[in-house]
């Protein structure tokens, strides 16, 4: 059984990565690359202490120069971030796009409120959560979602929050050679918009790095022998404004 664990992770660590490519609001693409901040590169971080945790960025280096888009979007608004294996894949020749499918893990959406989204210091903002997916009752996970929906992910825009500019981080973390530390492939982006419309919540926050261990249950993780039928996702819970309300 051993062999066939280490055949599998050498497998899917040689295999394909992926890239936050674009942001839709209410189902309309806001076009490729728009007021994100993809890097020149599509792999993972794997160190959660690194200040690469936030927006990517470092090892991965941002194109040049950063976008000067910010996205408009309403508070309340249904939005879909966009996932493909690089920045110019071709699904109908690219059998790892939008991710390779054996890249299990989960997918999450943060939130960091910002006076200026163009700003280029990303360091000491605070994140809340408010999005994830992980591995369902069936045994399925949000990455195996992710890649039969060709790449798309989609949530709600929490109604209550502030109005404002933020960085909305979009984040997967791939779980294939989690067994040690550092071994969980970690991918994220972020989409530099304005939400307008909003209440005035004021949610918890983390930060990053810190909201990460290297401990953490689902950072060192197993996925292949036994196989797992429950998952810890990293991190908060996702903030929603009905449970702020009650």
């Amino acid at each position: 059984m051993k062999v066939t664990i280490v055949a599998c992770t050498l497998l899917a660590t040689a295999s394909a990565h992926t890239i936050f490519t674009q942001l839709h609001i209410n189902g309309v693409a806001q076009g490729h690359t728009k007021g994100i901040r993809v890097p020149t590169y599509d792999g993972p971080i794997t160190d959660v202490t690194s200040n690469d945790m936030i927006c990517n960025g470092g090892l991965n280096p941002y194109r040049t120069p950063l976008p000067t888009d910010i996205i408009s979007v309403k508070a309340g608004d249904k939005l879909t971030v966009e996932w493909h294996h690089t920045l110019d894949s071709k699904p109908e020749t690219d059998n790892a796009d939008p991710i390779d499918p054996g890249h299990l893990g989960p997918v999450m959406v943060y939130l960091a409120k910002v006076d200026d989204a163009l700003s280029t210091k990303v360091t000491g903002l605070k994140w809340f959560k408010i999005y994830e997916d992980g591995l369902d009752a069936n045994g399925e996970w949000a990455v195996t979602r992710l890649y039969n929906n060709k790449g798309f992910v989609d949530f709600v825009l929490p109604s209550c929050i502030a109005s404002g500019q933020y960085l909305l981080r979009a984040e997967i973390i791939a779980l294939h050679a989690a067994s040690n530390y550092p071994g969980a492939q970690l991918y994220m982006e972020c989409a530099q918009i304005n939400v307008t419309g909003g209440g005035n919540v004021s949610p918890a926050t983390i930060s990053f790095p810190g909201a990460y261990k290297a401990s953490d249950a689902g950072i060192k993780f197993q996925l292949y022998w036994p196989k797992p039928t429950s998952y810890t996702i990293p991190g908060p819970r996702p903030f929603t404004c009905s449970a702020k309300l009650r």
